[in-house]
């Protein structure tokens, strides 16, 4: 059965049969297809089902042979396991998908949720910091998440040790998200899963990761995106100078909401990041009648996306793409332009809006080279439309 066809990577006509389901999760989980190459394929062949047909070409051509899609077999194992643990997928354009977290561009194509999935359409703000958190620090994430939950907001966080425990147990009556890093049958730490299990009950958890995953370095900040997608703004009460906190509200910052920061006192390491970024003009929080005087300035519809996200909505014009033009591609061209894009990355990341300056190039010459680096595995694409060199 063919899936519904599209015309633009954002929105997408949501899946409406098991098989089109089945087919996305194949072309998701497909070696080096991530959300954003997943988007793209869509956008550019129109369905999951012609994406999937053209991955081994793409493949060929970026000079990976013998390249197979992820199989219809393992697949269908993933929505079984899934299925069998309570959790559903949710797919992107679906009733049920996160408003918010459909604007970001390298927004989850799937996400695997477990619990009162109605929360996910609520509005929500992040409650994050340090795992190795101070008492007044703890009593401080209480506090803000007891009140904004009693003021009707969703508390999201990441599941860790400190800061995210102690936000979460406070909001288990009001409402709150975990997002995991690894599978939903792999909540991490071990010693948060007696938490992780009210939050499935009275909550809802969530994770783009295969149900069985084990948590992997490279998962939490892909993790982090999602956290800060789901909201309107990011709280972090303690962090220190170089965590995950500080990526994640940098992150929320990429996706246009609002970092907020309590203070701390300038002695104390734990509280280096909060101040930092305070004093980089997030807003300074003393509890949560402020953050309710931010939220009465915010807008309710969802943000509008940062300005990295501009060249991507230029590639994807909104006509249906089986009709645009695509340019030829002559293979000793195609070669020279993978070295100029190599030549140009290293492993410190580089936004794409940066390298399409650098190399003066229309989208769409350059979108269907870097799609053929990330398949070949050469290229790594990251939070916040950065690029990498492997």
């Amino acid at each position: 059965m063919t899936e519904d066809r599209i015309s633009s990577t954002h929105p997408q006509i949501p899946p409406t049969t098991e098989e089109a389901r089945l087919l996305r999760l194949r072309l998701l989980r497909s070696r080096r297809v991530g959300a954003i190459t997943f988007h793209r394929l869509i956008a550019e062949h129109g369905s999951a089902e012609a994406a999937l047909d053209a991955l081994p070409g793409i493949a060929r051509a970026a000079g990976v042979a013998r390249y197979t899609a992820k199989s219809r077999e393992d697949a269908e194992r993933e929505l079984n396991d899934g299925r069998a643990t309570g959790a559903r997928p949710i797919f992107f354009g679906e009733p049920d998908y996160p408003p918010l977290l459909a604007e970001i561009p390298d927004a989850p194509p799937m996400l695997w949720a477990q619990g009162k999935t109605e929360l996910l359409q609520k509005p929500a703000v992040a409650v994050i910091g340090a795992r190795n958190a101070s008492s007044l620090g703890l009593r401080m994430a209480t506090r803000l998440a007891k009140e904004l939950g009693d003021a009707g907001y969703i508390i999201v966080s990441g599941l860790a040790r400190g800061i995210d425990a102690a936000a979460h147990q406070a909001a288990l009556s009001t409402g709150t998200i975990a997002v995991y890093a690894g599978g939903l049958a792999r909540p991490y730490p071990a010693q948060n899963i007696s938490l992780a299990n009210d939050i499935g009950t009275h909550g809802v958890c969530v994770s783009e990761q295969p149900p069985a995953m084990e948590p992997r370095a490279r998962h939490f900040p892909a993790r982090n995106r999602i956290i800060s997608g789901l909201v309107r703004a990011v709280i972090v009460v303690e962090a220190a100078s170089k965590s995950g906190s500080l990526l994640t509200a940098r992150i929320a910052l990429d996706q246009g909401r609002d970092v907020l920061a309590v203070p701390g006192h300038p002695f104390d390491a734990r509280a280096a990041g909060a101040n930092i970024l305070i004093r980089d003009g997030a807003t300074l929080i003393r509890g949560a009648d402020d953050v309710l005087e931010v939220f009465s300035t915010l807008p309710m519809q969802p943000p509008m996306r940062s300005a990295r996200d501009t060249p991507q909505k230029t590639e994807q014009p909104n006509i249906p793409t089986d009709t645009a033009p695509k340019p030829a591609r002559n293979l000793r061209d195609t070669a020279a332009l993978h070295a100029e894009i190599l030549g140009r990355l290293g492993p410190s990341p580089l936004s794409e809006d940066q390298l399409v300056r650098d190399l003066s190039l229309p989208p769409q010459i350059l979108t269907p080279a870097l799609l053929d680096l990330e398949v070949s595995g050469k290229i790594n694409r990251l939070s916040g439309g950065l690029l990498s060199k492997n």
